[in-house]
Order: C-alpha cells, then sequence, then structure tokens
C-alpha cells in the first residue's frame, strides 16, 4: 500500500526542473564615480556571475552583480542569446538584487521557474552550481557547517548566511553562484575560498525575507535597532554595571537618532538581555533551535519584519525592565557607508571644492585608509555622535585649486566647515545656498575646523574663476541633492 501511494504521488506532483532549466549568465558594465574628483567617472569593468529565474520573468542574483552598473546582460547557459535587463529591487546591505528584462523576455520563456526550498540546517548538503563556458552544467556537492552573520558587501552589515565546505572547480563565472537542495533554490554563493575549500552563502532565511517584502513592488528593506554596542565580559565592568553574574547583555554605547532604539527609549548605558525571549550572551550570542549559536543581529534583522514589535529585556542602573521596540529601517548615517547607484555630490566656487564626508572619500586614501586619512575626519568617522548636532550631512573642503581667487590658500585641505557667512552648515546644499548668496561686503568668510579657521573668498573673483573653469572643459561645478 505504501509503494502504491508513493509510486501514485509521484505520478501526480510535477517533476522539479533541473537546476540549468532555470539559472541564467549575468554580464555586467560597472561603472563607479571617483570618490575624490566626483565630477569624474572612473575606468568601466565587467562583472560576470548566474542569476535564478523566479516566477514573473524575475532574476535572482546579488547586489554586487547590479551595483553601479551601466549596462545588465542576461545570458544562456550556451551564450548563444541574450536579453537586456534592469534592477527592479535591489538591498546593498542584505546583497540581493532582482533584475527583470527591458523589453520581451525572449529566451527566458523557454526556462522554468525556480521553486524555493525549506531553509537547511547545519549538516544538510548543498549543491552549488556552475556553468562550464561551453555551457554545461556543473554541480558540486557539498555540506552546510555552520550559520554565521557574516558581511558580503557592505561593510558591517551582517545577515545570516551559511558557510559551506566544498571543493569547487573554477568555471566559466564569478562566485556569485546559486545553490540548490533537490532542484530547489536554497542560497547564493557570494565568495569562495580555495585554500579552506570554504563557501558563504547567503542564508534562504533572508532570501525569503527579500523576496516577501519585494512581492508587492514597493520594498522596505530590513530592520534595525539602531544602536551602537559593546560586550560585558569584563568583570569590573559587570560589576560597575551591576550585572547578575548569571546575566550575559549587550552594552549600548550609542543610541542613533531617529532609530527604532532611539524612538522606544533605549538609552545609552543600557545592558540589553535579551531580545524576543532569547537571552543574550556576554558576547551578544544566543541559541536558535535550529542554526545553534548566532549574534544577536538576526533577532532583529532577519527573524522580525518592518514595523514589527518586539520586546527588549534590558538593565537600566541595576534595575531590570521591559521594553517595546518598533523596528524601522536605520536612519541615514552622518557619515554614508558607500554611495552605490549615486553619484557623489560636491561643490565648486573660486577654486574650493566641497563635497560631503563619507566612508568612500576615505578610503579613496589607498589601502591603508585608515591611518594614512586625516585625523580629524577620522574621528568624525570614529565618534560621529560628536559632530551630529546641527548637521545632516559633514561638509568638508577637500582642495583648494590655485586661482586668483584662492591666493594663500592652495596648501589647505580636509578642513571640516562650521559656517558661510555666520550660517551653520546642515550640509551640502545649505552651503551651496550661502555661497550662491552675495554678501554686503562682496566677501564670503568661511569657517573651518582647523587652521587658518577662517577662509576669505572675493564673490567677484570666485564668479570669475568659474566661468573660466566651464569654459577649460569642467562640465558641471555642482551636483547636490535635496535634504532628507
Amino acid at each position: 500500500m505504501k509503494l502504491l501511494l508513493t509510486l501514485i504521488l509521484t505520478l501526480t506532483l510535477p517533476a522539479l526542473a533541473a537546476p540549468e532549466k532555470s539559472v541564467v549568465r549575468i554580464n555586467s558594465t560597472i561603472q563607479t564615480y571617483s570618490a575624490s574628483q566626483p565630477w569624474e567617472k572612473s575606468p568601466a569593468r565587467s562583472r560576470q556571475g548566474l542569476g535564478t529565474l523566479l516566477a514573473g520573468n524575475r532574476i535572482l542574483t546579488t547586489a554586487a552583480m547590479a551595483t553601479d552598473a551601466t549596462y545588465i546582460e542576461l545570458q544562456s547557459a550556451d551564450r548563444t542569446e541574450t536579453v537586456t535587463a534592469k534592477v527592479s529591487m535591489i538591498d546593498y546591505d542584505a546583497n540581493l538584487a532582482l533584475l527583470v528584462p527591458e523589453d520581451q523576455p525572449g529566451f527566458l520563456s523557454a526556462l522554468t521557474p525556480a521553486t524555493i526550498a525549506n531553509p537547511p540546517k547545519p549538516g544538510d548538503q548543498i549543491s552549488l552550481f556552475q556553468f562550464e563556458n561551453n555551457g554545461t552544467p556543473l554541480s558540486t556537492l557539498g555540506t552546510i557547517r555552520s550559520m554565521e552573520l557574516l558581511s558580503t558587501f557592505v561593510p558591517g552589515r551582517f545577515f545570516l548566511c551559511y558557510t559551506v565546505k566544498a571543493s569547487m572547480q573554477t568555471s566559466g563565472n564569478s562566485f556569485t553562484l546559486p545553490a540548490f537542495i533537490n532542484n530547489k533554490l536554497s542560497g547564493i554563493l557570494t565568495s569562495y575560498n580555495s585554500n579552506d575549500q570554504i563557501s558563504d552563502l547567503i542564508s534562504l532565511d533572508i532570501i525569503s525575507a527579500f523576496l516577501k517584502d519585494a512581492a508587492d513592488g514597493s520594498y522596505q528593506g530590513f530592520p534595525s535597532l539602531g544602536v551602537g554596542t559593546t560586550t560585558t565580559e569584563d568583570p569590573h565592568f559587570r560589576g560597575w554595571l551591576k550585572l547578575p553574574e548569571d546575566k550575559g547583555g549587550l552594552y549600548i554605547t550609542r543610541i542613533l537618532p531617529g532609530g527604532s532604539g532611539d524612538l522606544a527609549g533605549l538609552k545609552k548605558g543600557d545592558v540589553i538581555l535579551n531580545i524576543s525571549g532569547n537571552d543574550l550572551d556576554r558576547r551578544g550570542y544566543f541559541q536558535h533551535p535550529q542554526y545553534g549559536t548566532l549574534f544577536w543581529p538576526h533577532l532583529v534583522k532577519g527573524a522580525p519584519i518592518m514595523d514589527e514589535k518586539i520586546p527588549l529585556q534590558i538593565l537600566r542602573e541595576g534595575e531590570q525592565k521591559t521594553i517595546e521596540v518598533t523596528l524601522k529601517k536605520s536612519p541615514s548615517p552622518l557619515v554614508p557607508t558607500h554611495r552605490f547607484d549615486q553619484a557623489p555630490p560636491f561643490f565648486i566656487k573660486g577654486g574650493l571644492v566641497f563635497q560631503e564626508l563619507s566612508k568612500p572619500y576615505l578610503e579613496a586614501y589607498g589601502k591603508d585608509w585608515a591611518t594614512r586619512a586625516p585625523l580629524n575626519l577620522l574621528d568624525v568617522l570614529s565618534s560621529p555622535e560628536d559632530y551630529e548636532e546641527g548637521r545632516r550631512r559633514v561638509v568638508i573642503l577637500t582642495r583648494v585649486v590655485a586661482t586668483e581667487a584662492t591666493i594663500g590658500y592652495d596648501r589647505i585641505a580636509s578642513q571640516i566647515i562650521e559656517s558661510v557667512n555666520g550660517q551653520a552648515i546642515a550640509g551640502l546644499p545649505e552651503l551651496a545656498a550661502a555661497l550662491e548668496q552675495t554678501p554686503a561686503s562682496g566677501i564670503h568668510i568661511i569657517e573651518t575646523d582647523k587652521a587658518p579657521y577662517q577662509i576669505f573668498l572675493d564673490e567677484y573673483l570666485a564668479d570669475q574663476v568659474d566661468a573660466d573653469f566651464l569654459k577649460r572643459g569642467l562640465p558641471i561645478l555642482k551636483r547636490l541633492y535635496d535634504p532628507q
């Protein structure tokens, strides 16, 4: 009877298509702007990877394949057919993107959309899929060793991933590859270490949450608690906090203004003991019923959804209390961590070049940027709370071009702008507005954070210099965005 039932189910249920029937090649042309000369673009480069066809002619891939793309092409396994594509949804933090054809689906119509597997667990086997250069499918079997929160694209943005042990061959793709279990999509590979034979994969939990959010065409993204934390391992620190020996917890070092924690009433100095019924240890880890030991951010950006309410048990001044937090997206930081798919803003006046401080700007100082970049700018990155009052962004004078209007100032750079003509500067649009108004004296007074502390700019000479810049071929003198 059992054999007959199995036979009936086999005959009535549709067979799942093999991965090669739902996987396509992706070719992207990527071109970014120069962080130090924002009016110029860096040389174009190409990326190759694989994406998975889902229902509705949507192609799931990583954000790394689509970010700053000037051209995206979908290609058949044998490279004989192509379809141009565009980005439909993208989440830089989670490193996920959905692509759709720009026009007709073309060869996609002959493929079979993939179905989503049930979330695997440590010890499960997973198949990493590739195409050979000639289009032959290549599948490598690996074992999920552990679940970890990893940052796969934007530094500091941690999401649940699988670490998989597998001996892979380098084929005709980059390492943006889909993974399958029983012909069902179960993850996306983002990196492979050939020495250790370890792959990192974006987990199905994060993929499923991304797809669910994007289903209605209005993507919100993953929530954030909006706090900075440190561990409570030091016994003297624990004694000062009046933390019981049997309690773990994370000490809140910073509250991001406008974030979920700020709106819920969390304070610097609180200790988070428990999130949604899960006790945190002294390093911020908890025990997941299926995945084992995980870092605490998964309880905020992995399990819950936007606008969901979650309970936090905290210790405040030695007393335990429960606070309900409504989860929101993380507010825009004072120093942006990236400017993906957005040209960097800037403003030029008389040879003075102003920009908004960002991490990409600091990284333009090279491999050792964390020690080579100017100390005053690194201090903003490490202690933004000291600079937030009255600011939306930190405006800096990045360089001075030697002109008639900048005589005596041509060697200064990396100045943080405090005010222009007595007006405090909250961001680049405010600086531009102040410098575009002619002062009664005809001289702009720009106050900065270090010597010479004041810069005097003649409006008449500055206008002449700006006109000369445009005549000499500088494409634009400003790029501004509306304050957000």
